[in-house]
């Protein structure tokens, strides 16, 4: 049974949304459009949370270590909370390494996107961003750091999961994340180029074979996760989304003019998320991961509905295609 929160216990942060990379499937679609919030302000925020005893916070972007500031501004999360960062590690030298370990970062996540220099660096749309990226897992693990790989599955680099395995647990990191490709930013145009079937998935994560002691998650069934119970997250510009894989859907305010919490207990939508109360729920996924119907963003991406069932469990799919989004959905990324 799925506790009650009076309070999120973690919080994701979009820090930034520039980035030193180009990859198809930019969730943010990185560029300098609207204003960041500037280094006082996220102090400000972090003070709000740890006066408010959230535990975890989990940083991404964009790139983190393109904002010049962002270490600095991690420095004064890590006595207080556990910080989780997600890079492409093409910034992570040795120096920044020895200084993540010795500010006390809890872990490190590092997106390779394939197990190949041509597969990855296709992907990034950077020539050499394979090499920096595997360095950086390496440098990391080497300074006994906690890290992992990520990877978004798709068309691209599915026949090499097996490889990557064997790469990240090569390189030191003690997980590999397979993640879904969800239709934001960037990979709404490229969806046709990067999407795969529900079959095509599961194929492509069948008779996985890891190392003893390395192990492999995945983001769909049977672990079809419907986090929003617990879910908080603000994206660069300040604006409080719930969860980063709803931050074209939902907007529950700005944390510059309405504190987080105050969205957190007032906004009817962000309530009904947390609330669970879907149309059908997949019996095996609610088995592993308390789903209450899948992931919310994917719901309703593909049905238009907040109480519709995540289309990536094989369960719950109902015939869609994967391959294909829906035509308001392109119409919006126009």
């Amino acid at each position: 049974m799925r506790p009650h929160y009076v309070t999120p216990p973690h919080i994701t942060i979009s820090i930034t949304n520039t980035c030193n990379l180009q990859c198809q499937w930019c969730y943010g679609d990185c560029s300098g459009a609207r204003t960041e919030l500037n280094t006082k302000e996220w102090l400000q925020f972090i003070n709000y949370l740890i006066a408010n005893n959230f535990i975890q916070i989990y940083f991404e972007g964009g790139e983190p270590f393109f904002r010049a500031d962002f270490l600095y501004i991690l420095k004064n999360c890590t006595p207080h909370m556990m910080t989780f960062v997600r890079t492409n590690g093409t910034l992570v030298g040795d120096k920044l390494a020895a200084e993540l370990k010795s500010i006390g970062v809890g872990r490190m996540l590092v997106d390779i996107m394939g197990a190949r220099a041509e597969t990855h660096d296709e992907l990034t749309g950077v020539a050499g961003s394979f090499e920096k990226s595997c360095d950086a897992v390496a440098r990391l693990a080497s300074a006994g750091i906690k890290t992992d790989v990520l990877v978004i599955l798709n068309r691209k680099n599915a026949a090499e999961i097996q490889e990557l395995i064997e790469l990240a647990h090569g390189l030191g990191a003690l997980r590999l994340g397979i993640l879904r490709l969800y239709p934001l930013g960037r990979a709404k145009r490229s969806w046709g180029q990067l999407a795969l079937s529900i079959e095509e998935q599961q194929a492509a994560v069948t008779n996985l074979r890891p190392p003893n002691g390395f192990k492999v998650m995945q983001s769909w069934h049977p672990n079809d996760r419907n986090c929003c119970w617990q879910a908080a997250a603000v994206n660069a510009f300040g604006d409080s989304v719930g969860c980063m894989y709803l931050r074209e859907y939902v907007n529950f305010g700005n944390i510059r003019t309405k504190p987080l919490l105050d969205t957190w207990h007032d906004d009817p939508l962000y309530q009904a998320l947390r609330a669970g109360k879907v149309e059908k729920s997949c019996p095996s996924c609610h088995e592993n991961d308390g789903t209450h119907g899948g992931c919310r963003s994917t719901a309703f991406a593909f049905h238009g509905r907040w109480d519709a069932p995540d289309p990536f469990c094989s369960h719950l799919n109902e015939g869609i295609d994967l391959r294909v989004l829906p035509q308001r959905l392109l119409q919006k990324s126009g």
